[in-house]
Parts: structure tokens; C-alpha cells; sequence
């Protein structure tokens, strides 16, 4: 009843999602582009002028636009949908004096919730009860340390990371058993709190989209321009206004590229197809291309630079120094001692570190269904007990064990007492200076020997060392009791026998290295942005070569304002101990700079900075769902390696899109310079609307759409990253296009000026047909502007031979088909026409291979500079 009524009075104890969107928004959004608007507009004017065929195939041509990125975007969020594994649905709590199965929306607070290994915290649960207790809290803090947690009180201003007599919303327990009574539930949790924050972060538009707008109200003003120019000059020339108002549309479809929309939608939903090939599941269509703009990558280090997986890779005995080799939970390796393959076993101080290890531990190991090696306990726990199995221990046969102390943050150490054939063994382990400072003794020959200052001073000196280096470490000692002896904690572990430490650590992926010189090699900056200490965070840095001048802290950022900050990470690349707001801030002021910038995360604590971030980047293993919603990409293995493929892939998406849009548009200036150059000779109109249309939607489209899937180039990933506030028409641009687009108009209008007195109807035929052969041999000056094609290769893209040979069998098709014919108003061209067409449109394709050549030949043998 109690319960019934905190449920009434607090709510549900669930996370208020941001509004959804429905299927019918999602498909409505396609529509918000300047340059679809354009293209509905030039619809309604080509109705009411009753050109109801231009009408019906510019409708055509929007809806499939907005169809294919609607289909795109709502499998992305299908899939999305399909990794969501967050908050438990049932959980234990006591009420009325016994445990019961309740589900967890429907925990109230002052519920007693029962916390055992393994399961997930369902509100935040202030600790009553707690046995070794500890947390795994990198999905809020994104410390990858477990927290132990113990009942107590402490300050209210303790920040969340240090509060260790709360366990949270979220959070896994990864270790012991205990119990908390709940204090706060849904939006009012901690997790609540900075999923409310990332709802009201306002999502950045992508530079493609920024661009596309801006191309498409250019596009849209000189339409307007150019058609009422033309109208003017017809009617100077005292031609009929029917006929300019016709002459008027013509232009102004000449001047959209109706098919462009449609293309780039195809293009980066390809281009999604190939990033999930790369482990990248891209959520928003735009955000694809958005990857290859990245200038700068904050990174997370646990499980994205690293495996995620604690490792002990080195052992440090009295008597020696054992490097352990192999990586991750796979219990597969050799024990190296100066650099020679050993059995651990037959050394006694080796064997017994590596028992004392094993027996004073939680931690299994286990293989799961298919092969994969998992470690259930504390990652560091776990690598201690791979280290045994590598030497071909486990604990079976091992005696019983009687008594315990548990770890915790003051003792700073754990021991296990087992019942030996001779009598009780306490075996002892945890930090080296607690577990050294303990022991009168240390193992040397296979003996005890008294421990002497001399001795402790050396061996106090190595361990630092290896702590210097970002190791974790752990040492361990053991002590046989006398019979007499109280088995209490401050009695057991005294007087203890030395055996050694481990070093331990997270190990860097492989891939990891490559991937971020190959950043180096892009100009893309790289930085690392972790909860885990300073040491070990800049250690990680060191062994990937990342270059950076020391690591920061969060309080360092906070003792700085923002002036300060972007000095100093121009050189320093590791930022470590941050908060959700340090994470925000970072980007603001990346973002002052002008960069364009990708941000990882797993955790709800990265929520906000993935929404801020120009490409919020979400793991797809270990991510939270706030996370994957918060973001623009899901990374489906969580290794950095898979964000650099995708950098590559969004390159080489906008390269292309920049290639078939300029290519489009030099074809629309030729057909503008046709129809005006036409106009200005007083000669008939020389391309219907309807050809137009034609040009630009089933030719021109399937040669662009072709141009859309060119691999590519090989150095797409030794240039700097381009700016995302340039224009895709750069100067350079602009003047290639108005060049080849005045070529092919002109001859259009040759072709045209020969005939159109003898037979109108074929003279039109001659100049639609001529138009598209000419652009057909244009669109391969379009695949690449510094490699000529015997150096890219003909057949490297057989998509666009294939668009040609078929634009080549559609333009037969309108020629010599009474249907195409009665539609298109097109006559039947004879043998001489088509070999005139083919001698006009040759010189096009091969002026722009010389062109190529001779600037790779003054540029010394590199290739020419691309048109910016």
C-alpha cells in the first residue's frame, strides 16, 4: 500500500525520452532543403503553364528523394533500437521484512534494494550494507575503475565520483553483494540529471546541409534571374509572349539541377551501406559526409583507444623480472625472462606469486558460446587470474578457503585464509606500499629471508617506477599462522612474506597506432578525453605516440578560462578526471576555432557533448542508450580504428559529391548558354522543357549517381581537412564549370544552326541528342581533376562505363520509339548525325586529359592541384 502511494507521489522510475519522432516526421524532414523547395516551386509553375508532363516528373523525382532518405534513416533507428541494452526490468527489493521480484519502473524511494554481482543498479541507492563491494561506474563518471562502495556519511558537496556510500542509476555491480535504500528515482537520479542536460543541448547542422542550402538559394535566385532576363530580351525582340513565357520555363528548368537532390541522397546512402561494412552505423543521412569534414576526434581511451581489457604484462619478484606477454582475457602467452621463454612453475618466488594471486581472488574465467574469453569480477582481479591460468593454474583442487577480510578503500588490501594440508595460509594481496609496509619477510631462493631496508627501498623503488609508467599494480604475500594465533585482521596481516608485484594495464588496440598516424597524415587532431587518472591516461598516450605536452585534469580546466584553454590544447592531447560540462566546454571552445569536431562516448555523462559535437559518436557495445541517442553515429565495435575508416569514407562521399555537382552544373550552364546563345541569334527555341527534363533527371542523373560511387583517390587521406565554411563552388570550381559549360552550349548550338531550317523537329533532336553525348564525354574530366584516367583507370569505376552505355541505349530509345518520340518531340537522326555528334564531343574529353597531363608534368610528376 505504502508503495502503491510513493508510486502515485515520486512516479515512475523511468528516464523521460526526448520526443520521438514518428515515421511521418522523419519522412516530412526530407522535404527542408532549399533545394527541394525550388524543385516543388518549378512544379506548380510548369502546372499552371500546363506542362503537365515537367509537373509529374519533378514530382516524381521529389518523392523518391525524400522516400530514399525517409527508408535510410528509419533503418538506422531500427538498428538502433535493436542495441538498446540498458536498465534492468526486474530487481530485488525487501519489503514488508522479504525479498521480492519487483520490476524496476516501479521502485519508489525507501525501497531496500538488494545489490548482487553482476546486475545493474536501478535508482540511486544510498549503502546500508556492503561486502566488497564495488562498482562499475565508467557509464556515468567514465571512470573505468571500479569504486568500492561502504556505508558512511559524507559531505554533501562531495562530487559524484568520490560519493562512496551511494551506488547509482545505471551502474554495474562488479563485485560483493550489499544493500542501499533508494533516495532517488527516474529524472531525479544522477543519470536523470545529465540525460535531461543532453535534451536540452541543441544538435549542430551538418557543413553539407549548411552548403546545400546556400547552393540551392543561389541556384533558385539566378533561375529567377536568368528566366526573366530571357523574357525581357524575347520581348525586345518583339517575339510572342507565349513563346518567351516557354523560352522562361525552359531556363529556369536549365538552371536547377533537378536530379541533384536525389543524387546526393543515393550517394551517402551508399555511403552509409559501405560505413556499416566499416563497423559505423551512421543515424542521420548528412552525418556520413559530416565524418570526412572532421578536424579534430575527442576520443574516449577504456575500450575505444584500448581493448578494455586489464592485462597483467609484468611480474617483479625479489629475485626477478618477468615480462608476461599475450593481451586481453585469452589465456594465451609466455613468461620472458631477459627476453628467453620460461616456465613461471619451476621458479618457487614466480609459482607462489601466481598462487597467492589466483587464491586471493574473486575473479573467473570463462570462455562463452562462441570462444569469446570473459572475465566475471573486477577487470584487474581478472587479469591476475589470466596471468595463473597462462602459467596452467586454476583453483581446482584448491583447499577450502575459512576466512576473509574484504578489500576496501582504507585497508587497501584483501586477504583469504585457505586450510592447508599443514596447517591455515593467509594469502594476502593489494597495494604494493600497504602490503610491503606489513611484511618482515620476503621470498628469495625459494626461502624467507629477513626484509631489509635495503631490500624494501629497492623494491619500494621499482614498484614506482612501474606505477610512472601507467601500471596498475598489485603485489601479494602470504603468511602460514601458528594455531595460537587470532584470526582477526590486525593479527593476520602482520609479519607478512613477500613474494612480489604485478604490472598491469588496459593494452592499447593494435589498430589503434595506425589509425592515429594515419589522423597525423589527414591533419586531423586527436585528442583524448578520459575519467581515468592523469598517469595512466598520458602512459596510454605515450605508448600510442600520441604527442601531447603532459596531460590536463578537470580541475586544471576550470582554473582556466577559455583564452587559456585553446592554447593549451594546441599541444596537450590528453585531458583526464572530466565531468559531462568539462566535456561541453572542451567543444565550445574547439568550436570557436572553426573546427569541426567528432566526440566519443559511451556513457550518459558523454550525452550532452555527442549532441553539441558536430558528429556525436556513440559506442555500440558498451554505450548506454542515452548515448546512442544523443548521437549521430554508433560505432558498432567501439575501436577508434572503425571512426578513421569512416573519416575515409565521409572523404571520399563529399569528394564525390563535389565531382557530380559541379559536373551537373557545368551541363545546366550548357544547356543555359544553349537556349540564350539561341535567344540572342533570333533562332527557334532550341530545347523543349520536357528534353530538359530529360537531361537532367535520366542521363545526367545516372552519369552523377555513377560519379557518386568513384572509390577513392589515393591520397584522399594525406590531405588537410577542408573548411567547412568554404563553399562546395570554389572559385577555381566555378571557372571550370562556366568553361566546359560554355564549350558544350556553343556546340549544341552548332549542331542546332545547320539544320533547324531544313527540319525543325530533327535540328532539336540533333542538339538534345549532341547536348547529352557531349556530357557523357564531360562527366570523365569529372572523376578526378589531377589524375588523368590512365592513372586512375578506365575500368575502376564500371558503374559509370555502365551509366554511359545505358544513357547512350535511353537517348536511342527517345530518338527512334514513336512513344519517346510523340513525348519528347523528337525525330529519327541518321548515321552523319551521329558521327557529327561524336566528332564535336570527342575533343571535350580529350582537352581536358591533356589539360591534366601537362599540369602533372610542370608540377615535377605530382599530380596537379585539384580546383579547389
Amino acid at each position: 500500500m505504502e508503495a502503491r502511494q510513493r508510486l502515485e507521489r515520486y512516479g515512475k522510475n523511468v528516464l523521460m525520452a526526448e520526443r520521438r519522432e514518428t515515421p511521418l516526421q522523419v519522412f516530412l524532414r526530407q522535404f527542408k532543403s532549399v533545394l527541394i523547395a525550388i524543385l516543388i516551386a518549378a512544379a506548380v509553375v510548369s502546372f499552371f503553364v500546363g506542362e503537365v508532363e515537367d509537373t509529374a516528373a519533378i514530382a516524381i523525382i521529389v518523392v523518391l528523394n525524400a522516400v530514399l532518405g525517409f527508408s535510410q534513416e528509419w533503418q538506422a533507428e531500427r538498428a538502433i533500437e535493436a542495441l538498446k541494452k540498458m536498465l534492468v526490468l526486474q530487481t530485488t527489493v525487501v519489503r514488508d521484512g522479504r525479498e521480492r521480484e519487483v520490476e524496476a519502473s516501479d521502485i519508489v524511494p525507501g525501497d531496500v534494494v538488494v545489490l548482487d554481482m553482476g546486475e545493474r543498479v536501478p535508482a540511486d541507492v544510498y549503502v546500508i550494507e556492503a561486502t566488497t563491494l564495488q562498482m562499475d561506474e565508467a557509464s556515468l563518471t567514465g571512470e573505468s575503475t571500479p569504486v568500492e562502495k561502504f556505508p558512511g556519511r559524507l559531505s554533501p558537496d562531495t562530487c559524484v565520483a568520490e560519493r562512496s556510500n551511494m551506488a547509482f542509476m545505471g551502474t554495474t555491480v562488479v563485485n560483493g553483494r550489499g544493500r542501499g535504500v533508494v533516495v532517488s528515482t527516474g529524472m531525479n537520479t544522477e543519470f536523470g540529471k545529465i540525460a535531461g542536460l543532453s535534451q536540452r543541448v541543441t544538435a549542430e547542422s551538418t557543413p553539407l546541409s549548411r552548403q546545400m542550402d546556400e547552393l540551392g538559394r543561389d541556384i533558385g535566385l539566378i533561375a529567377l534571374a536568368v528566366a526573366a532576363l530571357a523574357v525581357v530580351l524575347g520581348i525586345a525582340q518583339q517575339r510572342g509572349l507565349l513563346e518567351m513565357f516557354l523560352v522562361g520555363v525552359s531556363l529556369a528548368v536549365a538552371v536547377i539541377p533537378e536530379g541533384l537532390p536525389a543524387v546526393v541522397t543515393l550517394t551517402l546512402a551508399i555511403g552509409i551501406k559501405s560505413m556499416m561494412h566499416r563497423n559505423c552505423l551512421i543515424r542521420h543521412l548528412p552525418a556520413s559526409e559530416t565524418l570526412g569534414a572532421v578536424s579534430v576526434i575527442c576520443t574516449d581511451k577504456t575500450g575505444t583507444l584500448t581493448r578494455n581489457e586489464m592485462t597483467t604484462v609484468r611480474i617483479r619478484t625479489p629475485d626477478r623480472d618477468v615480462v608476461v606477454t599475450g593481451t586481453g582475457y585469452r589465456p594465451e602467452g609466455e613468461f620472458l625472462l631477459d627476453g628467453t621463454s620460461v616456465n613461471p612453475l619451476q621458479y618457487r618466488d614466480l609459482r607462489m606469486f601466481l598462487r597467492t594471486s589466483l587464491l586471493c581472488n574473486h575473479a573467473a574465467l570463462a570462455a562463452d558460446r562462441e570462444g569469446e574469453w570473459r572475465i566475471s569480477g573486477t577487470p584487474t582481479e581478472g587479469a591476475l587470474v589470466v596471468a595463473a591460468r597462462k602459467a596452467g593454474l586454476s583453483r581446482e583442487g584448491a583447499p577450502p578457503a575459512v576466512k576473509e577480510f574484504s578489500f576496501n578503500s582504507l585497508r587497501k588490501r584483501m586477504t583469504i585464509i585457505y586450510r592447508e594440508d599443514d596447517g591455515d595460509v593467509a594469502y594476502v594481496k593489494g597495494a604494493p606500499e600497504i602490503i610491503l609496509g606489513r611484511s618482515s619477510h620476503y621470498l628469495h631462493d625459494g626461502l624467507p629471508l629477513p626484509l631489509t631496508g635495503e631490500v624494501r627501498d629497492e623494491l619500494r623503488r621499482e614498484f614506482e617506477e612501474y606505477a610512472a609508467a601507467g601500471l596498475r599494480v598489485l603485489a601479494a604475500a602470504y603468511r602460514p599462522l601458528p594455531d595460537d594465533l587470532e584470526r582477526t585482521a590486525d593479527a593476520v596481516e602482520n609479519d607478512l612474506i613477500f613474494v612480489g608485484f604485478a604490472g598491469i594495464l588496459d593494452p592499447p588496440r593494435p589498430e589503434a597506432a595506425d589509425a592515429l598516424r594515419l589522423c597525423r597524415t589527414a591533419g586531423i587532431d586527436v585528442i583524448m578525453i578520459t575519467g581515468d587518472n592523469p598517469l595512466t591516461a598520458y602512459s596510454v598516450a605515450r605508448q600510442l605516440d600520441m604527442s601531447s605536452e603532459g596531460a590536463l585534469t578537470g580541475a586544471d580546466l576550470e582554473a582556466m578560462d577559455d583564452d587559456e584553454l585553446a592554447r593549451r590544447l594546441e599541444s596537450t592531447k590528453v585531458i583526464s578526471r572530466v565531468t559531462a560540462e568539462h566535456k561541453l566546454r572542451v567543444i565550445n571552445v574547439l568550436s570557436q576555432g572553426g573546427n569541426v569536431i567528432a566526440m566519443t562516448g559511451d556513457g550518459v555523462n558523454d550525452a550532452p557533448a555527442l549532441k553539441k559535437a558536430n558528429i556525436g559518436i556513440a559506442m555500440g557495445i558498451k554505450g548506454t542508450d542515452v548515448a546512442k541517442e544523443s548521437s549521430d553515429m554508433v560505432l558498432v565495435d567501439d575501436n577508434f580504428a572503425s571512426i578513421v575508416a569512416g573519416v575515409e569514407e565521409g572523404r571520399r562521399e563529399y569528394d564525390n559529391i563535389s565531382k557530380f555537382t559541379r559536373y551537373l552544373l557545368s551541363s545546366n550552364v550548357g544547356e543555359i548558354v544553349a537556349i540564350v546563345g539561341a535567344l540572342l541569334l533570333n533562332l527557334p527555341l532550341i530545347l523543349l522543357p520536357v528534353q530538359i527534363l530529360w537531361i537532367n533527371l535520366l542521363t545526367d542523373g545516372l552519369s552523377a549517381l555513377a560519379l557518386g560511387l568513384e572509390p577513392a583517390e589515393r591520397d584522399v587521406m594525406q590531405k588537410q581537412p577542408r573548411d567547412p565554411g568554404e563553399s562546395i563552388l570554389t572559385r577555381n570550381a566555378l571557372l571550370i564549370i562556366l568553361i566546359l559549360g560554355i564549350w558544350l552550349g556553343l556546340l549544341t548550338i552548332y549542331a542546332f544552326f545547320g539544320v533547324f531550317e531544313i527540319n525543325l523537329d530533327r535540328a532539336r533532336t540533333l542538339a538534345f541528342t549532341g547536348l547529352i553525348v557531349f556530357e557523357l564525354f564531360n562527366v570523365l574530366n569529372f572523376r578526378s581533376f589531377r589524375f588523368p584516367l590512365y592513372r586512375i583507370g578506365l575500368l575502376s569505376n564500371p558503374y559509370l562505363l555502365l551509366a554511359i552505355a545505358g544513357s547512350f541505349a535511353i537517348q536511342a530509345l527517345a530518338v527512334y520509339h514513336p512513344l519517346f518520340q510523340a513525348f519528347l518531340g523528337t525525330a529519327p537522326l541518321t548515321a552523319g548525325d551521329w558521327g557529327l555528334i561524336l566528332l564535336l564531343g570527342l575533343p571535350v574529353l580529350v582537352v581536358g586529359e591533356v589539360y591534366k597531363i601537362l599540369r602533372s608534368r610542370t608540377a615535377g610528376g605530382a599530380p596537379a592541384p585539384a580546383p579547389a
